[in-house]
This record gives C-alpha cells, structure tokens and sequence, in this order.
C-alpha cells in the first residue's frame, strides 16, 4: 500500500459528496490519484457528472472541472473495489429526553455500504466527527462483521479529522496539519502518507484513535467556549449601554487578551454541533462546555427578545404589520451553507410569533429558504420596516450606509468604518 501511496497508483474512494466529500476528492485527484467520488443522491452525482459543482466555495469550480476534465475524479453512485475509502458523511445531532446526542446514523450506512468492497489491506479512513471511541467501536466492528476480516490483521483503520474554514477549503486542505489516529503504527504510517501527499506546508501528526477523536472535538469545544464569552459580553453590555465592539477592542490591546468577536450565536456543522459530543459521553465532567453551549444557543433567543422590544418602542401597536427583513441567512459570512445557522433560528421564531419576515442571503440562490422569502439586497431595502443585520457579507459591507439609513439592529457591528 505505501508503494500504490508513493506512485500514486492506489484507488481512492471518497464516500459522500458534500462540503467536505468534494473538496477532499478533488484534491487527492489534484495529487495525480484515481478518485471516486461517491454519494446515494443521484441530483448531487448528476450535477457534478455535467461538470458542475453544489455547494458554493471559492475557486472549487474551476479545480473540480480540471479534474473531471482530466478523468482523475469520477462522480459515481456506485460502489466498487478501492484501496482507499474516506467516510466523509454528516455526523448531526438528534434531540432526546431534551438532550442533544449524536446521530452517528450516516457512518453505520457508510461502514455497511463498503463493507462488500474491504479486502485484506483495505485501508478505511473516517473523517466525519464522531463521539470517542466510534471509530473502531462502530466502523471498525461493522466491517469486520459484514466481511469476517480482523481489524489491523486483514484491513486497516484511521481516523482523520477535517479542519478546513469554508470559503477556504481548498487552501486548507493542503495547508493545515491533520492529525492521523490508529490503533494500528501500520495504519497509522500509511495514513500519515497519504495526507501528507496533499499537503504543502501543512504537517501530518499520528496518534491513537482515541485521542485523534477527542482531538477534533477539542478544538471547536475550545472555539464554542470563546465565541459563548463573546456573547455574554455582548449581553451584559447591551444591559449597561455600552458598544460590546469598541469594548472588545478596548480590551484587546492588552497584550495577552484576545477576546472574539460577539455574534448571532454560533452555527454551521461542526462548533454548534461537536461540543455536545462531549457532553454526551461526558456529562458530569464537561459543565464548562455545556455552559458554553447554552449561551451560544440562547443568543438567537436573546437577539429575538431585544428585536420585540425594539418593535414596541418604535412601532407601537403596529409591530406585527410591519416587514422585518433579515441581513443574512447563512452560518457565517460569504458562504451558502445553512445549517445550524442562528439567523434562521431568529428569522423562523420571529414568524412563528406572528411577525413579517423576509430574508436576505446572496449567497444562496433561491426564492424562499425555510420558508422565508429570499430578497435581493435592493428589494429587503425597499420593502422592509426594520432590518436586522445578523451577517458580515461583503455585499452588506459594499452597502452599509444604504443599510444604516433605515432602523436597523446591528447584531456584527459593521459600520462605513469597516469591521468593527
């Protein structure tokens, strides 16, 4: 297998086609190996098969097309015999008996889907985020039922975390250290290589499987936990009329303190997600991290009280006539991805409470998300009373004073200035 590595001759799979999937499958084909790029829905495997990309992500176009062009990366829904197979599958949360657990769901269906296509010396490699000890409690044990091969004797076992920022996927995905984990040294020395012949600047690390895992949830636990200091700040600031942002920024010319920027709350698939984790396989010890997740969970809340408060003051008796538009509907800036995002959370609660929302996210193309309708920037300006300003889009950037000339909450900060 290392020899197959070094030449790049061995077969890669990569199995689900999303914000991870791609990208990951471009950039081993970039590397000069044979991809298969896997996913059960036929739309995805269709679109990108017509030589177009689904998700939006800087410059992914133009490299998926060079090597779908090239023959390297091959869009399928079928599986086949490979050397190689990434599981980059989603790993959400469920909520039950009003806890949040994981739903490791998507990586049992991966693990039974390649199990017929794991020969001796396979090499498996799991990627999405998983609680500890799923790697080779579940995967690990899935394959050797489904195929009567022994885990680290016939086939092999890593676990390799993602830690890409969306909107530069790419340039991370060579560029970042990754950290490898393996009850195997053989795995773990093969993994370590394969990585390593994507990456530029970017280093990879081994370890056990244990630590790897706890390793990717570590560090957006450590993210969450900064972001919920932030947005505390931002409430216990807001109580005393004071700008949280020139606050922070008063505060972070000590020389050892830097404070986060407070925000809508915290969303997207992984910081939202993985610290319950955590708290799952560690209730009594992880009060820090669940604390943490609570306040980043409430600040949706938090913004939706303070918007109806604003509404009563400025609108008195008319707030439910009036149009509330909604500056943004993504996780984050300048990207399409929705999921766990806080403005939905505000924009779906404030029509659930009876009021007039619409929604701007230009990033996503489509009429209505969530059953809120998407306007352009110039209609939301034109028909909305009161705007609430939750994302840094750099089309809102290009447009502040258009947007700071109506009555408008201005959860980021931005102002003709910049950033704050």
């Amino acid at each position: 297998m290392i020899e197959k590595i070094e030449n790049k001759t061995a077969k890669i799979t990569i199995v689900g086609m999303g914000y991870i999937g791609l990208p990951t499958s471009i950039a081993f084909a970039q590397a000069g190996f044979n991809v298969n790029g896997y996913d059960v829905n036929e739309e995805v495997i269709n679109t990108l098969k017509n030589g177009k990309i689904h998700i939006k992500e800087p410059d992914l176009q133009q490299a998926f097309e060079k090597v779908l062009n090239s023959g390297k990366l091959k869009p399928t829904n079928k599986l086949e015999k490979s050397d190689v197979f990434i599981i980059c599958v989603p790993t959400p949360f469920i909520k039950r008996d009003n806890k949040k657990l994981s739903d490791i769901s998507y990586v049992e269906t991966a693990s039974k889907a390649i199990a017929p296509f794991v020969e001796k010396d396979t090499l498996v490699i799991l990627e999405s985020t998983v609680p500890p000890l799923t790697t080779d409690e579940v995967v690990g044990k899935i394959i050797e039922e489904e195929t009567k091969l022994k885990l680290n004797e016939d086939f092999y076992l890593s676990y390799c975390p993602e830690r890409v920022l969306p909107g530069k996927i790419l340039y991370e995905l060579k560029n970042n250290d990754r950290i490898v984990g393996s009850s195997s040294e053989k795995a773990q020395k093969i993994t370590k290589d394969l990585y390593e012949s994507i990456l530029t600047t970017g280093k990879a690390y081994t370890t056990d499987t244990h630590t790897a895992e706890m390793c990717k949830l570590v560090e957006n636990s450590y993210r969450d936990v900064n972001i919920a200091f932030a947005n505390e700040l931002s409430i216990i600031a807001d109580k005393i009329g004071i700008n949280v942002f020139e606050l922070i920024e008063l505060a972070n010319k000590h020389p050892r303190v830097n404070i986060l920027k407070p925000g809508a709350g915290v969303g997207g698939h992984c910081l939202a997600v993985d610290p319950w984790f955590i708290v799952e396989k560690f209730p009594e010890e992880s009060s820090l991290i669940r604390t943490a997740r609570e306040k980043n969970d409430y600040k949706p809340q938090w913004i939706v009280e303070k918007i109806e408060k604003e509404l009563k003051e400025k609108f008195p008796n008319k707030e439910k006539e009036i149009i509330i538009g909604i500056l943004g509907l993504s996780y984050k800036p300048n990207i399409d991805d929705l999921r766990e995002s806080p403005s939905i959370e505000i924009a779906l609660t404030l029509k659930e409470k009876g009021y007039n929302v619409v929604g701007c996210e230009p990033n996503v193309l489509k009429e209505e998300i969530k059953g809120i309708k998407n306007l352009s920037l110039n209609e939301i300006l034109e028909k909305s009373d009161y705007l609430v300003l939750t994302l840094a889009h750099d089309e809102f950037k290009q447009n502040i004073d258009l947007i700071m000339s109506k009555e408008v909450l201005n959860v980021v900060g931005i102002t003709n200035k910049g950033l704050n």
